[in-house]
């Protein structure tokens, strides 16, 4: 998995190493934002160049997100349960966004 800008292509393959790409959108809420480079800190969101099929887990686990950390994680706004993150297989274009647990008072 490559960080990087998005680019028009929908799938393309890396020439290095062969294998097909997809472009996502990662966007990390309240204190996650800080994993983020500092680039995209202020929008907490960034274009993502990632293996084709790549899992949630597979994703997140370069920004070294503390597992307690990742709490509520949408797909298109769709809920993803934690026992399907290791799972559940991205699509080109998907929005994955995640979420700190939230105290409120």
């Amino acid at each position: 998995m490559r960080k990087g800008k998005a680019t028009g292509a929908a799938h393309r393959t890396r020439a290095a190493d062969n294998i097909a790409c997809m472009n996502i959108t990662f966007k990390l809420f309240a204190s996650l934002g800080d994993h983020l480079p500092a680039s995209v800190r202020p929008g907490n969101e960034m274009p993502l160049t990632v293996s084709e099929g790549a899992t949630i887990v597979q994703v997140i686990e370069p920004f070294a997100l503390p597992p307690r950390l990742v709490h509520l994680v949408l797909v298109n706004g769709k809920y993803i349960a934690p026992e399907q993150r290791a799972t559940h297989a991205l699509q080109d274009g998907d929005v994955l966004a995640i979420w700190p647990p939230i105290a409120g008072g």
